[in-house]
């Protein structure tokens, strides 16, 4: 479905340049005001936070949709940021080839937490074959109680579970681009992150022409 723009009281185009150009880059509310002012485009930085809110979720929901298929080899962690003036744990995952899987906040970082990023990513992604994580007892026990669903439901082979810092440097090199600019608006700028790797369909177009793609 397409990105619904009604009511909104400038064009498309200039909205999502904005949003784009805010998730993708260490800017303030501040600053982009006057990178659009800058090109004859006169709005105030409370409504670039309402475009950026408004739209970077839906934008991000589309980009796991069309994102290239990933490698069913997993590596997890989680990191901490602060969101809004509050401290939170980061979940995220990428494949063996460094290609976002998902991510997810989460205020407690606790086998609780860890089981519920693991089934939100397997249901955007399918279930991988192996899953390499670091040495947190809380990530192995929720990444075991998955295993324990699948083999009482039937639904499938058993998840191989690796507990490695190696094979755990990729997301944590992953982690650094993310954590430079997060802000509330995380899923926009996980998603231009993904644009940056490579994982939405080029097709000849720049970075923001994938990232307004996203929004017909």
């Amino acid at each position: 479905m397409a990105t619904s723009f009604k009511g909104v009281h400038y064009p498309e185009s200039v909205i999502l340049y904005a949003v784009y150009f805010y998730v993708r880059y260490a800017v303030s509310y501040r600053d982009l005001e006057e990178i659009m002012a800058e090109r004859g485009v006169d709005v105030d930085h409370a409504t670039l936070n309402r475009w950026v809110v408004k739209f970077s979720t839906d934008l991000a929901a589309e980009a796991q949709k069309r994102k290239r298929q990933t490698a069913n080899s997993w590596r997890m962690d989680e990191t901490y940021v602060q969101v809004k003036g509050q401290w939170a744990y980061l979940y995220r995952a990428v494949d063996r080839d460094g290609r976002t899987l998902d991510f997810m906040l989460s205020a407690k970082r606790d086998k609780a937490a860890a089981r519920r990023f693991f089934k939100r990513a397997i249901s955007t992604n399918g279930t991988p074959d192996r899953v390499a994580i670091d040495t947190s007892g809380a990530n192995l026990a929720g990444l075991q109680a998955v295993n324990v669903i699948r083999k009482f439901t039937g639904s499938g082979g058993l998840i191989r579970i690796m507990q490695s810092k190696y094979l755990n440097n990729m997301v944590e090199q992953d982690h650094r681009f993310i954590k430079r600019i997060t802000r509330p608006t995380l899923a926009g700028i996980e998603t231009a992150h993904m644009i940056r790797k490579g994982q939405i369909a080029a097709n000849g177009k720049t970075g923001f022409q994938q990232f307004a793609s996203l929004a017909a």
